[in-house]
C-alpha cells in the first residue's frame, strides 16, 4: 500500500558488503512505497551515489581514515560507532529543523549500536536491521542464556551437538572462539549487537514461511513487531548493482559459451581470507574434478599473496579454457545464468538467498559467525547443500563430482527447486514478505513524531 504523504527514512548501513548490499535493497523497497530514502553512511566503503539516484546520501566522518580495516577487530567496530555518533545526531537535528516533522523513523544494521543512543536521545523512532538468518540471531541467543554450558569445550567435543542447537556441533558456534573459549569482551560484543535497545521494530531480509518457528521463538524474546520481508533483492523493484568492487563483467561472455548446467561458480565473498595451502588444495580440487568452474579470487583474498601469483605451478596450463579466474564477478548475473550448475560458497546470507532463488546448489565452505550455522541448515535442514567437512585436494574433487554430476547433486537441485518455489510464492500478493512489507509500510506511516531539538 502506498503511503499518501513523502515521509523520510533515514537508513544508517554498517560498511561491509554483505551488510551494505541489503540496506541498499531494503532502501529500494521502502522508495518503492512511497518513501523518501535517506543513506546516512561512514566514509568507509562509501556505496556508488550514481548507481542509486533516488536516494539521498550523507556521508559521516567516522575517523577511520587511513586505518586498515578490511577485516575489523571489534575495537575498529567500537570506534566506528563512536566517531559516527556526532555526525549523525548533528545530521538529524539539522533534517528536523528543516523539514518539521517529515521524518518517520530511522532503521539502522544491527551493528551500528550507537543509533540506538541517539535515536533516544532525540526521541525518534528506531527499527533494527537483521541482515543474517534468524536462526543465527537465536543461536547466539541461546548461548547468552547459559555460556557456561557450551564454553571452554574439548577439542573431542568439536564434531558433538550443541545442546538445545541441533543440527549445530561445537565447531559450528556462531561465536569467534579461541583455544575452544571465548573472551568476555567478545560475548559482550555480540550480546551488545543482539540487543535491540529502545527501537520499535525489526526488519529481516528473510522469509516467514522458511524460519516461522524461529522468528516466532525470537519475537517473544524482543517483543516487538517483526517483519520478515525478504529476499530483499528479489524484492526490490531496482536491479541496481550494490557492489563496492570493481565487476568483471566479461565473465559473462566466457559462461555463455559454455553447455547449459556444466560450470561451478567459486566465491568466498568479500571479506574471507585463506593461506596459501588452502588456495592450492581448492585450485588442484577444481583442476581434478574435471568440471567447468569460474572462480573469484579477490585482491587480498590469499594471505601475504596478490591474485595470480599463490596459484601452483602447472595448474593454468592444465585448467586451460576449461577454468575462468576473475578478481570480483557480477554474482547474481553469474547464478542466474543457465551454464551455473552449482556454488561453491562461504554461506554468506546474501549469497545463500542468491543461490536459492535461482535454483543452484551449494558446496558449502563457511569461516566465521553465521557461515556455520547456514552451512548446516542448507546441508543437514534444507538438504541444498552439501557441506566441505576438510578443505583437501581430494575432498573438493569428490564433493564438485558429487554436486555436478551424482543422483545426490540431481536431488539437492530438486530440493533447491522446490525451495525457490515456496519462497516465490510468499512474494505473491497474498504471501507473507509481500503481506509483511505492507504492514511494515502501514507501521513507519504510523509512527508517532516525538522529535526533540536539543
Amino acid at each position: 500500500m502506498k503511503i499518501e504523504r513523502k515521509q523520510s527514512v533515514v537508513l544508517v548501513p554498517y560498511p561491509f558488503q554483505g551488510h551494505l548490499t541489503p540496506m541498499l535493497q531494503l532502501g529500494s523497497i521502502l522508495h518503492s512505497q512511497g518513501f523518501s530514502v535517506i543513506i546516512a553512511h561512514p566514509e568507509y566503503n562509501t556505496p556508488k551515489y550514481s548507481n542509486h539516484p533516488e536516494f539521498v546520501f550523507h556521508s559521516m566522518d567516522d575517523g577511520l581514515k587511513g586505518i586498515e580495516i578490511s577485516l575489523p577487530s571489534l575495537e575498529n567496530i567500537y570506534d566506528l560507532n563512536e566517531n559516527c555518533k556526532a555526525p549523525l545526531r548533528n545530521y538529524l537535528v539539522k533534517m528536523m529543523k528543516e523539514e518539521g516533522d517529515q521524518l518517520a523513523c530511522i532503521v539502522y544494521d544491527n551493528v551500528m549500536i550507537f543509533v540506538d543512543d541517539v535515536a533516544t536521545q532525540l526521541r525518534l523512532p528506531s527499527i533494527v536491521l537483521h541482515t543474517s538468518s534468524a536462526t543465527y540471531l537465536h543461536s547466539m541467543i541461546t548461548i547468552f542464556q547459559q555460556p557456561e554450558k557450551y564454553f571452554p569445550f574439548e577439542d573431542s567435543q568439536l564434531l558433538d551437538p550443541l545442546p538445545e542447537l541441533y543440527p549445530l556441533r561445537f565447531k559450528d558456534v556462531p561465536i569467534p572462539v579461541v583455544n575452544n573459549t571465548v573472551a568476555e569482551p567478545v560475548l559482550d560484543f555480540f550480546r551488545a549487537i543482539s540487543n535491540i535497545g529502545s527501537s520499535v521494530a525489526t526488519i529481516w531480509n528473510t522469509m516467514q514461511d522458511m524460519e516461522n518457528s524461529i522468528l516466532l521463538r525470537l519475537q517473544e524474546h524482543y517483543k516487538v513487531p517483526f517483519y520478515a520481508t525478504g529476499p530483499f533483492h528479489k524484492m526490490a523493484p531496482m536491479a541496481s548493482s550494490t557492489s563496492i568492487l570493481q565487476e568483471d563483467n566479461s565473465c559473462i561472455k566466457w559462461l555463455d559459451r559454455q553447455a547449459p548446467n556444466s560450470v561451478l561458480y567459486v566465491s568466498l565473498g568479500s571479506q574471507m581470507r585463506i593461506d596459501d595451502k588452502e588456495l592450492t588444495e581448492t585450485a588442484w580440487g577444481l583442476a581434478n574434478s574435471n568440471q567447468p568452474f569460474l572462480w573469484v579470487i579477490r585482491p587480498g583474498s590469499v594471505s601475504g599473496f596478490q591474485c595470480a601469483e599463490a596459484l601452483p605451478d602447472g595448474f593454468e596450463k592444465m585448467v586451460g579454457e576449461r577454468g575462468r579466474i576473475v578478481k570480483w564477478a557480477p554474482q547474481k548475473q553469474v547464478l542466474a545464468h543457465p551454464a551455473v550448475a552449482g556454488f561453491f560458497t562461504h554461506c554468506g546470507w546474501n549469497s545463500t538467498l542468491e543461490s536459492i532463488l535461482e535454483e543452484v546448489p551449494l558446496i558449502c565452505r563457511p569461516f566465521v559467525a553465521d557461515q556455520p550455522v547456514t552451512a548446516r541448515y542448507l546441508s543437514q535442514i534444507y538438504k541444498v547443500g552439501f557441506e566441505l567437512e576438510v578443505v583437501e585436494r581430494t575432498v573438493i574433487e569428490k564433493t564438485v563430482r558429487k554436486l555436478m554430476l551424482s543422483e545426490e547433486g540431481k536431488d539437492l537441485k530438486k530440493r533447491v527447486v522446490d525451495m525457490k518455489h515456496n519462497i516465490v510464492a510468499g512474494m505473491q500478493i497474498d504471501g507473507t514478505s509481500h503481506k509483511n512489507l505492507n504492514d511494515l509500510v502501514d507501521f513507519i506511516s504510523a509512527l508517532p513524531s516525538r522529535f526533540v531539538l536539543p
